[in-house]
């Protein structure tokens, strides 16, 4: 027998196959025996009798881009921690694992392969298996699942028609944010200063029908129920959910717009936070990229409006909002009529205003809002203090007056504070019938269509005789066409799958007639909005989970994963499982009880990466110097939710 000689760290390890020296460890040969050891005696799956208290532990599960790093050495050591600790404690343990492996580097690898992108998914899935198994996890394998299965999107789909069946799903057209790169669709969520958050390319705005969620629904319940959530989440993501949600009280106000020549007279409805200010409007403004901005223009102005809109599409909802702009924009040619004096306000298209904030536009106060002042200095608009704030005159300072201050220039609403002013404005509002009292939220509805291949198809079949048809449940799931290998997206926004004909075009389910499946797939998103949910029955097949046996494990007692899911997996998983709550199908109206956000690991200050080659390779971690010096140095290296510079710390001091 030979021994290997001793590593730096002391600790030695043997050959794999031989066995080591007397009274030295080997974690090469521990490595090797327990495995199937813990397989046989199916050590880390739940009895799920009754006959222990339950415990559900859930780490977010791996996207398949390629193998395991150090950022999933600390994550799911974190995880495995607390379900090993439960375990010994003697309660039940549900710890499972599976792959989110649906999404958009499948269909870039596979465009750049001509493969099938389950090809690379299943590949990828398939090495990270090897290496989540040799990293000796406490995982459930038995109930392992991939959301890129038939199996589990079918589910997906039956959830996708539940909620169209409760309005909760539908399709409008609307200015989306697109992806010039990837050509696809982006939620406001999945644009991170003006770039799409996958490859760095600056989002765009084009005009599409797509489908969405009515996430606004549950706003407010999803804002009042943290309440349950604190102290049990971090205090930074029930903040990020609160301003994301951003509920704001006000009133709704509306606006006639006077007639012209081939315009009609016509009604803008505005929320305003602050009504009591409405004495202080000079002009009116409505978003560029509006449909409302073409119905309003004047046929003398249509031209300019057209130029300028073309100019609007090049900029993101980032910059058009930014306080540092010069304030651009056109004169529609129409005014409006203010509801409490009666005063012609003009209605400029300018980009400052959103179309898919509130009504699309507003009413402009521009000594008391820096936005509308800029933009009233810059075309030469009136500026009518209307806060007697204490200060200088903005008209002169160009510095607009915000916030508390007595009334004055308001009628009667003259030397009222602001607290009793707003109440007396809505007062008056709700008297004459142009407006009352309204509570707006930030929050926009969850835009899941995806001009993507590889993803959940949408169940709705097109028809000219009886409209959108979902398709019948024992027709689900429907599959993706297997024939596709590569193609690449069109720059019009036409998903690859329009290519698939065979596939596209169908018979109507209610007439027979013929018509065509939806081409656009589901935001990967909402594949991981209800996984948790699976992973109780994964092989149940009568429904999405076991009803029978999904109230013994939710809700998730730790979840365990990154913060930058504080806004996107984190808010849609909340709204699914409360959907599904009202559905009368879970009790539970939260999906996780207590939430881990483990830090990153960084080398040198820096995130890992190929390209800045400072990655470290966890395979080469665990060949020097074993699984159970490693683990114990993730655990130990830091606070869990700090960041770790691999830099700073060494497994060699956890081998000896």
């Amino acid at each position: 027998m030979s021994v290997q000689p001793e590593t730096e760290t002391g600790a030695q390890s043997t050959v794999a196959g031989e066995t080591p020296e007397e009274g030295v460890y080997s974690f090469a040969s521990m490595e090797a025996k327990w495995p199937q050891v813990w397989e046989d005696l199916k050590v880390f799956t739940p009895v799920d009798d009754g006959s222990r208290e339950r415990r559900y532990v859930l780490d977010m599960f791996p996207y398949p881009s390629g193998d395991l790093h150090m950022g999933h050495a600390e994550a799911f050591a974190m995880g495995d921690v607390v379900a090993r600790y439960l375990r010994q404690k003697g309660f039940d343990v549900l710890h499972p694992i599976g792959w989110d492996s649906f999404g958009l580097p499948a269909e870039n690898a596979a465009i750049k392969r001509n493969a099938h992108p389950s090809e690379w998914t299943y590949a990828n899935i398939d090495t990270q298996a090897a290496s989540f198994k040799r990293y000796a996890i406490s995982a459930d394998w038995s109930r392992r699942l991939h959301t890129s299965d038939p199996e589990y999107y079918r589910w997906t789909q039956w959830l996708f028609k539940r909620f169209y069946e409760r309005g909760l799903a539908y399709r409008k057209d609307s200015p989306v944010n697109w992806c010039p790169k990837d050509l696809t669709v982006l939620a406001n969520e999945q644009v991170v200063n003006g770039a799409c958050e996958r490859c760095g390319t600056p989002v765009t705005k084009k005009s599409l029908n797509q489908w969405y969620f009515k996430i606004t629904d549950y706003a407010d319940r999803l804002l009042d129920d943290m309440s349950e959530l604190q102290g049990h989440w971090p205090e930074r993501v029930l903040a990020m959910q609160r301003n994301w949600i951003g509920r704001s009280e006000g009133a709704h106000v509306r606006f006639a717009i006077e007639a012209t020549d081939g315009r009609p007279e016509r009604e803008v409805t505005v929320f305003t936070t602050r009504p009591d200010t409405l004495y202080g409007a000079t002009f009116f403004v409505v978003a560029a990229d509006a449909h409302l901005a073409l119905d309003l223009v004047t046929p003398e102005q249509h031209d300019a409006l057209m130029a300028y809109r073309e100019k609007v599409k090049a900029l993101s909802d980032i910059e058009r909002q930014s306080t540092e702009r010069e304030k651009t924009g056109v004169f529609t040619g129409r005014y409006a009529i203010n509801p409490l004096n009666g005063e012609k306000l003009p209605v400029w298209a300018a980009d400052y205003v959103l179309a898919d904030y509130g009504t699309g536009a507003i009413m402009a106060v521009p000594a008391h809002d820096q936005r509308d002042l800029d933009f009233a200095r810059a075309f030469d608009l009136p500026v009518r203090p209307v806060l007697n704030t204490g200060g200088e005159d903005p008209a002169e300072t160009g510095i607009a007056t915000a916030g508390e201050g007595t009334l004055m220039n308001s009628g009667e609403l003259d030397g009222l504070s602001k607290a009793d002013a707003i109440p007396a404005a809505i007062a008056i509002l709700e008297k004459l019938g142009t407006g009352e009292k309204f509570v707006n939220f930030r929050l926009r509805d969850w835009l899941l269509s995806r001009q993507r291949f590889w993803g959940t198809p949408i169940p709705i079949i097109h028809c000219a005789e009886c409209g959108e048809v979902p398709v019948p449940d024992d027709q689900l799931p429907v599959t993706l066409p297997e024939n596709l290998r590569g193609e690449a997206l069109s720059p019009r926004g036409t998903s690859p799958l329009a290519a698939a004909l065979e596939w596209v075009n169908v018979e109507c389910p209610n007439c027979g007639r013929a018509a065509q499946r939806d081409t656009d797939t589901m935001d990967t998103f909402v594949d991981s909005s209800w996984y948790f949910l699976r992973f109780v029955s994964p092989h149940f097949t009568e429904g999405p989970f076991d009803p029978a046996k999904i109230n013994d494990w939710m809700p998730v007692g730790q979840y365990v994963g990154g913060v930058e899911h504080a806004i996107l997996h984190l808010l849609y998983a909340r709204f699914f499982t409360k959907v599904i709550h009202d559905m009368g199908m879970l009790d539970a109206d939260e999906p996780f009880s207590a939430l881990l956000n483990q830090g990153q690991v960084l080398n040198g200050g820096k995130a890992m990466s190929k390209s800045l080659g400072n990655g470290v390779d966890l395979g080469e971690q665990l060949d020097k110097f074993g699984v159970d010096a490693v683990r114990l140095t993730m655990v130990f290296a830091s606070p869990p939710e700090d960041d770790v510079d691999w830099a700073d710390v060494s497994p060699s001091g956890s081998a000896k």
